[in-house]
């Protein structure tokens, strides 16, 4: 059986601006670009209290908390912090999958310092970042990664808890189904209309009938009900695609948009480099003011050679949008993707040359 850790900074972003920043220390601190279009990247648990959460529009947060101080955010800075905890991580195992600067989860069924149990890892981590980098962290102990992940968040902040398998049946039977990972709001409703409102009432469903109504994950559904999971930690995740985009503050038409794809791609190319590499596939991603959303990819036999070559990809896909020239935009992004292998680097993994999206 795993012993699972999912490690989750609390507050994140907002966090290291406290620390930072002294006089932010107990104030409704929310990490975004001020703009009317811009969404919140992190809040501070002072600003939670007021209904602020990531992914929430500024212009919602500023009508929940107007006395709240916004911070634009500082990646650069984050991912340096990211860095220390991870280097944090390294002391207790090497099975560690990332998957944000925040969060990550860890497979410390045998760890490095000889320590006695998974809780006792969790323990010795979360002193560590807090002596280390002065900041909180949340830990969930479990047989696997569903349930450590919901652990991670059961005593937020600066909590740690632990599910022991003889427990598992029993703390999943009451939570409300939308804890399932892949049930948002839309999978909620579905289940609701079958009687379904939490894991236990899932529990009670067939897997014929879950196959049924929503194939394959419906026999995921099944498992996870029952606190199955047999996903391993995955060291070393290597990205699928790199990608940055922008939402402007008033829409614009195709063609005025070169300078920004530009800027994108630069920054693309910038993280490509660090990750990855360059890949074959070029995508241009675009949201019109009605909110109708495009996306426009080419995969090339040759790598583009530079940054600039990225961006003239990119921009030559806008011959390919058939939309009228009156059509105005308001996101426009660029990706790169289908790295080369290490051990197949003479050509794209696909034969495709172009692919269109437009959903």
């Amino acid at each position: 059986m795993r012993k699972i850790v999912h490690v989750d900074m609390d507050a994140f972003y907002a966090s290291v601006e406290q620390r930072d920043n002294p006089t932010l220390k107990g104030q409704p601190v929310v990490v975004a670009w001020k703009g009317p279009r811009s969404v919140v990247c992190a809040a501070s648990y002072e600003a939670r209290r007021y209904g602020v959460h990531s992914a929430m529009s500024v212009a919602r947060a500023l009508r929940l908390c107007p006395q709240a101080i916004y911070i634009p955010p500082d990646f650069n800075r984050y991912r340096d912090v990211s860095r220390q905890v991870r280097e944090i991580f390294f002391r207790h195992t090497d099975l560690i999958e990332p998957l944000s600067l925040d969060e990550a989860y860890l497979d410390v069924t045998e760890n490095k310092g000889g320590l006695a149990s998974a809780t006792d890892v969790a323990r010795a981590i979360r002193t560590q970042i807090q002596a280390e980098t002065g900041l909180t962290a949340s830990a969930g102990v479990a047989p696997n990664k569903f349930l450590a992940k919901i652990a991670s968040d059961w005593n937020k902040p600066d909590g740690l808890f632990v599910l022991r398998p003889r427990d598992v049946l029993d703390f999943l039977t009451p939570l409300p189904v939308r804890k399932v990972p892949g049930v948002g709001a839309v999978m909620q409703g579905k289940l609701e209309q079958m009687g379904i409102l939490t894991v236990g009432d899932l529990s009670n469903r067939s897997l014929p009938e879950l196959e049924l109504r929503f194939g394959r994950y419906g026999r995921r559904l099944y498992e996870l009900a029952r606190g199955i999971d047999e996903r391993p930690v995955e060291a070393d995740q290597l990205a699928q695609q790199v990608s940055a985009e922008t939402t402007f503050e008033d829409d614009r038409p195709l063609s005025d948009l070169s300078e920004v794809i530009d800027k994108l791609a630069a920054r693309v190319w910038e993280q490509a480099m660090r990750k990855r590499g360059r890949g074959y596939t070029v995508t241009l991603k675009l949201k019109t003011d009605r909110f109708r959303l495009l996306t426009r990819s080419i995969t090339s036999p040759v790598l583009p050679a530079s940054a600039q070559a990225l961006a003239e990809i990119a921009r030559r896909m806008r011959a390919r949008v058939e939309l009228p020239a009156t059509t105005r935009y308001r996101l426009v992004g660029v990706g790169m993707s289908n790295f080369p292998d290490a051990d197949d680097p003479q050509g794209p993994r696909q034969a495709d040359l172009f692919a269109d999206l437009d959903p």
